[in-house]
């Protein structure tokens, strides 16, 4: 089977399931919720980041990318639907990369629309408080905040295939994200910085420090990302469906 009607068929499982959707959605509006409520004027200090707090809505909604990244691939293995969909396409690899597809597609355009919304909603509230944000930095914030929660999804797909499990993934990563990054931080020191969170959020953020920037932070991500998909893919194809 060619790649196209592959890919098609993967893309209507997501336009066509309600779980699917309701998590591109959770996606937009808890973000862009979460960015007008941190959108109101704030002191000047030197700690201020306007640019961080008008995407601060990324944090929450990761949560949300995380789930559709989860959900696609766990929704194979309920009533071993794994099974028809390899019996239809046998190529494991070719289905795998379709789903993927699918999963970056879907997370990289809700993703810009969001942080396109969260930056208008929260800027509306901060008013003079954001004028020191220039068009450049605004555009970086919007299409690298978009890039990391596809990134995200991406991480959640690959661990989810080889957990086999939404479950197991969501309560690995999730945790991760909210807790170990704050729990090790004073002691593990600059290790933080390379974790896949804390380096793609980076690009959210006006100004930086350390050793990673805007894009070697999102390209650590993408290394996390891209390893974890591997690695579910090497359980994919040796492992029975």
């Amino acid at each position: 089977m060619h790649f196209a009607p592959v890919l098609r068929s993967e893309a209507l499982k997501v336009l066509t399931l309600r779980s699917l959707c309701g998590t591109l959605l959770a996606v937009f509006a808890v973000t862009t919720a979460f960015s007008a409520l941190a959108g109101v004027p704030h002191a000047s200090d030197a700690d201020y980041d306007p640019l961080f707090t008008a995407l601060s809505g990324v944090m929450p909604g990761q949560i949300a990318a995380i789930a559709f990244g989860a959900v696609v691939v766990s929704s194979e293995y309920q009533g071993n639907g794994i099974r028809l969909s390899l019996a239809a396409v046998p190529q494991r690899g070719r289905w795998f990369a379709a789903k993927l597809a699918v999963v970056a597609g879907s997370a990289l355009v809700v993703g810009l629309l969001t942080s396109f919304a969260a930056l208008l909603a929260a800027r509306a509230g901060l008013g003079a408080a954001a004028e020191g944000l220039t068009a450049g930095e605004q555009a970086r914030g919007v299409v690298g905040c978009g890039t990391y929660f596809m990134l995200m999804a991406l991480l959640a797909a690959g661990l989810t295939t080889l957990f086999r499990s939404g479950v197991a993934t969501l309560s690995t990563l999730i945790p991760f994200i909210l807790v170990i990054a704050f729990v090790i931080g004073d002691a593990a020191g600059g290790v933080t910085e390379f974790l896949p969170d804390q380096a793609g959020q980076v690009v959210i953020h006006q100004t930086h420090d350390g050793t990673l920037g805007p894009w070697t932070g999102l390209a650590v991500t993408a290394g996390w990302s891209v390893a974890a998909l591997l690695v579910g893919a090497w359980r994919l194809r040796g492992r029975d469906a």
